[in-house]
């Protein structure tokens, strides 16, 4: 089966580098004007994050197609950073332990990198249960590095980061999503 595994366009957040992880916020006239331009492959069936930003998203890159909103494949909840930048939290002694873990464990609040593995690879494993030739999924940045770190062989995490409006054409077989290349970017 081929996936496209596509991060959602760039929200005022996004532009201001915040942490927003649940927050449910919509695509800035920037983020929306990127995506328009983007042309991506006919799929059988759209997967989304039910979080507003990738709804629209998906509305905007598979217009006319209702996308199967999958609450397993949302961002990961960042607690108590929800919402702050770096420099706003950079003083903050919980921010810099959580900093030292690499991101695995838990802000305050929030969700740990094993919690947000778990949620998002049973809920990718229960839409490859489904019959189809071609899927996209569209989701977040954080979302899509978890899955391929989980699911690609190489088991890296931080080199499958992707630009708002951008992402991967993926094959998945025999328990495996193997990238074969870059999808759309915004830009």
């Amino acid at each position: 089966m081929t996936v496209f595994l596509i991060r959602h366009g760039q929200t005022q957040s996004n532009l201001e580098r915040r942490y927003i992880g649940v927050s449910d916020e919509s695509l800035c006239r920037r983020g929306r004007e990127a995506l328009a331009g983007i042309r991506l492959p006919a799929v059988d069936r759209v997967y989304a994050s039910p979080l507003r930003r990738c709804r629209e998203t998906a509305a905007l890159l598979y217009p006319g197609v209702e996308p199967v909103l999958v609450p397993g494949l949302r961002e990961t909840d960042m607690g108590a950073f929800e919402g702050h930048t770096y420099e706003e939290l950079k003083d903050d002694s919980a921010y810099q332990a959580w900093l030292d873990t690499a991101g695995t464990a838990a802000p305050p609040g929030g969700e740990s990198g094993e919690a947000v593995r778990r949620r998002a690879v049973a809920a990718f494993l229960s839409i490859a249960e489904e019959p189809a030739e071609r899927i996209a999924l569209v989701i977040h940045g954080g979302t899509i590095m978890t899955l391929l770190e989980a699911l690609e062989p190489s088991h890296r995490f931080y080199c499958w980061q992707v630009p708002n409006g951008g992402g991967y054409r993926c094959r998945w077989a025999d328990g495996a999503l193997t990238v074969e290349e870059r999808a759309g970017r915004e830009g």
